[in-house]
């Protein structure tokens, strides 16, 4: 397993991280998995085993029961070297204050995520979903001030966008307060929408990149086909629509070149995914989540899949989305002053 810096923190996390969305089963999250103690156990050793030392959850993933869960397991003294992210933001009750980021939301719920996983401190605490009605200044504090009490080691943001973050990471200077280490974003070769902005921003500003759902809720794992109807047991069989296909040809594409690598390796199609993320600029660490001990091994295998020079451009070309507004307009009249972030996004277009 490779460790890797998260952001401009000296922490050194796995390049694959546990995810535990599918512990619990509760309201909503039935659709991702039910997953109970003595299964999560088996996982999480199995993770711990091959050298996963961070694992992600939040409190919103089945009302609590993931964390509770998660403390049933590692909570305590925990072993060595095992660290726990996890998240806040969305409602956790019914109350007009029971979702958000305010200073009065964030602190309550940090108690009560550390209450439920039976720790005194999460080494890295991520606000969930940007909140436009709550100051920032007021966000940041609040963050700040956990980390001052020794209840929180790092913190982080998830599904920012490029300006949220920036302003973000504005205040935090201004008001001298604690800064985001990472954020945690969906990036896959089915939705690359993250190299727009938040790739370039991460390079910029020096922060690490944590990528959820990975294999884009299984749809890149080669169980789902051209012309084919969704396996049942899968999320999309159940109805899951994140993330929204835009373009269902392309989709089919990338799934074919996918299986194709994945059977000249002979390895699985999500671990070819896996491994494409794994290798590219800006990102951290990828999360893996699963019901069954057979879709984490196959998916922890990806730590040791190198895809060659040839693979990875076949998985460039065949998912490389059209370039937006201003990027086309950087790729033609700018090519002469680009940075190293400009770079990530803009150079594979500069060679065509």
């Amino acid at each position: 397993m490779e460790y890797r810096l998260l952001g401009r923190s000296g922490l050194k996390i796995s390049a694959i991280t546990m995810g535990t969305m599918t512990f619990g089963g509760v309201g909503w999250a039935k659709t991702v998995g039910a997953v109970g103690v003595a299964e999560a156990r088996k996982l999480v050793d199995m993770c711990l085993d091959a050298g996963v030392n961070f694992i992600d959850t939040a409190d919103v993933y089945s009302s609590g029961a993931s964390e509770e869960i998660l403390g049933e397991i590692i909570g305590g003294p925990r072993k060595k070297g095992v660290m726990v992210a996890t998240k806040a933001r969305f409602p956790m009750g019914t109350g007009p204050n029971d979702a958000g980021n305010s200073r009065y939301h964030l602190i309550e719920a940090c108690e009560a995520s550390l209450r439920r996983m039976k720790t005194d401190v999460i080494d890295l605490y991520q606000i969930h979903e940007w909140d436009g009605q709550t100051p920032l200044e007021e966000t940041m504090e609040a963050l700040d001030t956990l980390v001052r009490q020794g209840k929180v080691r790092y913190i982080g943001c998830s599904n920012f966008s490029g300006w949220h973050i920036m302003k973000a990471l504005g205040v935090s200077e201004k008001d001298k307060r604690e800064r985001f280490v990472s954020q945690q974003i969906h990036y896959t070769l089915e939705t690359r929408d993250a190299e727009n902005e938040l790739i370039p921003v991460s390079i910029d500003q020096g922060l690490g990149i944590l990528v959820w759902s990975p294999i884009a809720g299984g749809l890149l794992s080669g169980k789902h086909r051209r012309n084919q109807a969704a396996p049942e047991g899968t999320r999309q069989f159940a109805g899951w629509t994140e993330p929204p296909i835009r373009d269902e040809d392309r989709l089919w594409n990338i799934v074919d070149a996918l299986v194709e690598i994945g059977e000249s390796r002979g390895v699985s199609a999500a671990q070819v995914a896996l491994s494409w993320l794994i290798g590219r600029k800006g990102v951290t660490s990828v999360i893996i989540g699963g019901r069954t001990e057979a879709q984490f091994r196959d998916n922890l295998a990806s730590a040791d899949l190198k895809l060659n020079a040839e693979e990875r451009k076949r998985l460039d070309d065949v998912s490389l989305p059209w370039l937006q507004y201003p990027y086309w307009h950087q790729r033609n009249t700018a090519s002469d002053r680009l940075g190293e972030a400009d770079l990530s996004l803009l150079g594979p277009y500069l060679q065509k």
